[in-house]
């Protein structure tokens, strides 16, 4: 299954992918894809809804709504730096031996095709094309074998970064990686059974419409299994939480001098299997 939301006015409405340009509307199953959903074995639940009732559900064109982030805001979106050996060069920074983890504020949640907004005082705003992964169930001191059954689905994330506040500003990154709309995610949740291995997906990303990120997952220094087992040693996953990654290499930091986004930028990005974003680049006034 692909899960997605997408908006009827002001409400979010939960839907399903009935194909690549086809939305069920599934508010008659009564529940968001959210932390609840996913706890209470709301996948099954949802596929035996879907075979029963979805013939007779309404449906719309993904290309006349405008998509929401395809579950609902999580408890935590935990983030792992540097994990492409490439992209820690690029960075001047060492590879590292253990994961390097930080977190987004929750409220940085945007959907895929949402306006990037440039914060009033920021200069460096720069682009990250990630693979994310969303819990399905608790999930605290779990091996590597046993990881990937904590997994609901996998989406597409850009980890957008201020790079000023990120590293020049001193204490964690945090507060480079927070800016409301800094993390659009979509256009769908592909179910775990659908992405048969994430450690082998190709991902990129366009600027303006020339790519400059090329890239695949098999280039992880730490690979699904590795960073899920190793964050539930630190801290308890909830179903519906979100963990991003890592970039490849390309981004604006890494040219030389580097590339920051400025307004009216177009911002295109995608994995395979798993759909593609579009941002334009506005400035908060």
């Amino acid at each position: 299954m692909k899960l997605t939301r997408y908006y009827d006015g002001d409400a979010i409405v939960p839907g399903v992918f009935a194909s690549e340009s086809e939305i069920c509307n599934c508010a008659a199953f009564g529940e968001d894809w959210g932390e609840s959903f996913f706890e209470n074995d709301g996948l099954n639940r949802l596929a035996g809804f879907l075979k029963a009732e979805g013939d007779s559900l309404p449906k719309v064109q993904a290309a006349e709504v405008r998509l929401a982030p395809s579950v609902a805001r999580p408890s935590k979106i935990v983030c792992i730096g540097l994990n492409y050996a490439k992209h820690a060069e690029e960075a001047g920074m060492e590879p590292p031996s253990e994961p390097v983890v930080f977190f987004k504020a929750t409220t940085a949640w945007a959907g895929p095709n949402d306006a990037i907004v440039i914060p009033r005082d920021s200069e460096k705003t720069d682009w990250e094309v990630e693979l994310a992964v969303v819990v399905g169930k608790k999930a605290k001191y779990v091996s590597e074998e046993d990881a990937l059954d904590y997994v609901a689905g996998y989406g597409v994330h850009n980890d957008y970064s201020e790079r000023e506040w990120q590293l020049e500003k001193g204490g964690q990154w945090v507060k480079g990686k927070s800016a409301d709309t800094y993390a659009p995610f979509g256009p769908y949740m592909a179910t775990a059974e659908e992405v048969p291995n994430p450690n082998e997906l190709n991902l990129w990303l366009k600027l303006n419409g020339e790519k400059i990120q090329d890239s695949s997952t098999l280039d992880f220094i730490f690979n699904v299994q590795q960073v899920i087992s190793y964050l539930s040693n630190f801290m308890t996953l909830l179903p519906g939480d979100v963990i991003s990654t890592g970039t490849p290499a390309g981004v604006g930091l890494g040219f030389d001098p580097p590339v920051y986004l400025k307004e009216g930028d177009v911002v295109e990005l995608g994995i395979d299997g798993l759909g593609v974003q579009k941002q334009t680049a506005v400035k908060e006034r």
